[in-house]
């Protein structure tokens, strides 16, 4: 058994404030940008001023909510941290329930995004016409599991390709945003004209600001990640919060411009007919520069594809270890990558390729993330009556609490009602579905034999192993409950 010192050494502190707040900027800045615009603009009935309300709207509730998700990360400052709050604060079930649909969400998440890369480089191929769908489904496919070999590498080498993808994004969404503006103050009347009467459209009812919200708040998604990590960040209590306000402060500017950029040089009927905006925004623009776009605008979803499979393999780790998934997906590579929960998280992703609609999937992942942070403020007001007397260095305000949890209401019933869909069956039926394994696999631990004997030939199979502080993560987290 490794001692606590020496179990430390595995997952350091060394995240600063800058370091988080670009970790943070790069993992929310990523597809959202470059295809939520095309699902705002349709549930807002093609209404420019509404479109641009919703998207600064989806800003200050994303701050709100990254701001009251933030105490967990600061209450409990360790790896996987939500899931460890929900196990805390409202019970086991309700915490396997969290990585049940995770399980689902996030490769449904990666699948979108890896879609629309693929479609951003396969689209300067078929100019004039839209890129058939099987080459776009098999390069996407490409990119995740090459993403995934990449990942296995170990983290100096994720953190390098992190740090340049970073950088090209910021290029390019600056160069989108400054000729975009240009373009408004010396372009043509009609163009002006489109934000002088941006309200004269017809206005949305509720079930479509709903499903506008999620579109733009798709956007947005990843601000939990510091949470995620919060055992490898720097005073988590002081740097989560401050890194919350900076990135997204700086992420709401950036989309507003682009936004604004684009509907300077494209109509929303156009806008609505393009699979790839940045695309058909810079063949208007500058033709010849439309490779350039491409690569840049996939460098900026690959960045965020990359922070989400190297963040949520760590959360699928931690419950690993904690027994409510096979152990399999706790053992390292001798690069000390979980393999195994990087390859389950591609297999799904894979499976939702083939047969996926782009803008249905952002809903699927808009539509449970909201339940997901609807449990988590419940539980937080939980623990706050429950254990008044817990350390809780950073306490966000009761209002910002209660604003969430409307907001999460709102976005989840109001579809339901006014509008239901089949996918909002589907999602309560996998959410339901999870009592029919949490009982027999996790509650009675049904099978325990016939798992070790899958997880001994795939630990040959993969080279994989289990970390030495198993035993003394648990008996940690264990004093942490008895406190």
């Amino acid at each position: 058994m490794l001692s606590a010192t020496e179990e430390r050494t595995q997952l350091q502190r060394v995240i600063g404030y800058f370091h988080g707040t670009v970790f943070l900027f790069s993992i929310i800045i990523g597809a959202g940008i470059f295809v939520a615009p095309k699902g705002v603009l349709k549930y807002s009935s093609l209404n420019v001023g509404v479109s641009l309300s919703i998207w600064a709207a989806c800003a200050v509730v994303s701050v709100l909510a990254a701001l009251s998700h933030a105490e967990l990360g600061t209450t409990f400052p360790r790896s996987g941290a939500q899931y460890y709050f929900l196990k805390r604060s409202l019970g086991p079930f309700v915490a396997f329930c969290y990585l049940w649909i995770n399980l689902f969400s996030t490769p449904a998440g990666i699948a979108a995004r890896g879609l629309l890369l693929a479609g951003y480089l396969t689209q300067p191929f078929y100019p004039g016409c839209f890129a058939p769908e099987m080459p776009k489904k098999c390069l996407a496919l490409a990119i995740l599991w090459c993403l995934g070999i990449l990942n296995a590498r170990g983290v100096k080498e994720v953190t390098w390709f992190q740090t340049v993808s970073t950088a090209v994004k910021v290029a390019v969404l600056g160069f989108i945003s400054v000729t975009g503006i240009f373009l408004l103050v010396r372009g043509r009347r009609e163009n002006l004209a489109r934000f002088e009467k941006a309200f004269d459209a017809d206005v949305p009812d509720a079930s479509q600001i709903a499903e506008a919200f999620l579109q733009g708040l798709y956007a947005y998604s990843g601000w939990g990640v510091l949470v995620r990590i919060a055992g490898e960040l720097k005073s988590p209590s002081e740097n989560i919060p401050k890194c919350v306000v900076t990135a997204l402060t700086l992420v709401a500017l950036i989309y507003l411009l682009v936004n604004v950029s684009y509907l300077a040089v494209l109509t929303p009927k156009e806008i609505m007919s393009s699979d790839a905006v940045a695309v058909t925004w810079v063949d208007r623009v500058i033709p010849s520069l439309q490779w350039a776009i491409s690569l840049g605008v996939s460098s900026s979803i690959v960045s965020s594809l990359n922070c989400t499979v190297f963040s949520t393999s760590r959360l699928w780790y931690m419950a690993s270890q904690e027994g409510q998934l096979p152990l399999i997906l706790s053992t390292l590579n001798i690069r000390s990558c979980p393999v195994p929960a990087v390859i389950q998280m591609l297999i799904f992703a894979s499976i939702l390729i083939i047969p996926s609609d782009l803008i249905l999937l952002i809903s699927y992942v808009g539509f449970t993330d909201w339940i997901l942070l609807g449990l988590m403020m419940i539980g937080l007001l939980k623990l706050r009556f429950q254990e008044p007397n817990l350390s809780r260095p950073y306490k966000v305000c009761l209002p910002f609490v209660f604003g969430t949890m409307a907001t999460s209401l709102f976005l989840v019933l109001t579809p339901i009602i006014k509008s239901p869909q089949m996918y909002h069956v589907y999602v309560i039926i996998f959410i339901l579905s999870g009592v029919l394994l949490y009982l027999p696999f996790v509650h009675f631990n049904w099978g325990s034999a016939y798992f070790n004997k899958i997880t001994c030939f795939l630990q040959l199979l993969l080279n994989v192993s289990p970390t030495d502080d198993i035993d003394d993560t648990k008996y940690l987290m264990s004093r942490t409950l008895a406190l």
